[in-house]
């Protein structure tokens, strides 16, 4: 077993054991399930409207009234979700003053970094891999397109991947664990905000910087099917970013 396999399953049996993955597993798969039952409902009340006015049946998208809003709406939920799920990542040592005995061990910092944040990603990503039973479900009783709901599942991967890595490092700045969440919680807000503030210079070169730096905008675009390069780069380049300075503090922190 390596190092960073080491660390991944001691981490993954402190959450098993613990009750937080289980209340916000619970709490995010309501959600889901929850907004789901909400947009299958608008979009059935759409269709017999149409019917009334068609008098005959009626074609609907679930693509756009159902998973489009659905993925949308996600962001807002794993904004909330995912930083209460990474905040005992490092805090937790540091109150149980166990960070000292992990930084002596004879791991390096770069697999203590990679193996914590390798644990909670995957349960994250069991999680998602639980949601896609709505969609194979409702594929028993209409017909949708696929390739859409992958973009958009590939868009909360990478979006939960991102929001994690900044939950890691917010983690390992305090020892405090609500202060963690509520660290992560700004950081992202914050970064959503920046969209804003980028629409405000219209399409201008510092306009599009600024929005280039928001996930809004490349999250979007994977919801509505587009894949494009720059915004798995900006994911990809955002998560390396995160648990680099994640790495700094951490290694900072052994030399004090």
């Amino acid at each position: 077993m390596t190092p960073i396999q080491a660390v991944i399953t001691k981490e993954l049996r402190v959450y098993f054991v613990s009750p937080i993955v289980y209340v916000v597993g619970a709490v995010f798969l309501l959600i889901f399930g929850l907004l789901s039952y909400l947009y299958v409902g608008f979009a059935g009340a759409q269709a017999i409207q149409l019917m009334q006015m068609q008098g005959g049946p009626a074609q609907i998208n679930l693509n756009d009234l159902v998973f489009r809003n659905l993925f949308a709406s996600m962001r807002i939920v794993l904004l909330i979700i995912l930083p209460i799920l990474t905040m005992r990542l490092f805090a937790e040592e540091r109150k149980l003053r166990t960070f000292e005995f992990l930084l002596t061990s004879p791991l390096r910092v770069h697999d203590i970094v990679v193996g914590k944040y390798v644990s909670v990603f995957l349960i994250y990503l069991g999680l998602v891999g639980l949601t896609v039973l709505v969609p194979s479900v409702l594929m028993l009783f209409s017909d949708f397109d696929w390739n859409p709901i992958w973009t958009g599942y590939l868009g909360m991967v990478l979006l939960g991947a991102l929001f994690l890595s900044v939950g890691v490092f917010a983690s390992a700045v305090t020892e405090n664990q609500i202060v963690a969440a509520f660290i992560s919680f700004g950081m992202l807000l914050t970064v959503w905000l920046i969209a804003g503030l980028g629409g405000l210079f219209g399409d201008t070169t510092a306009g599009r910087v600024i929005s280039y730096v928001s996930y809004m905008e490349h999250y979007d675009r994977l919801v509505r099917g587009l894949i494009d390069t720059s915004d798995l780069v900006y994911f990809v380049s955002g998560l390396i970013l995160m648990l680099f300075l994640t790495h700094r503090v951490v290694e900072s922190t052994r030399w004090k």
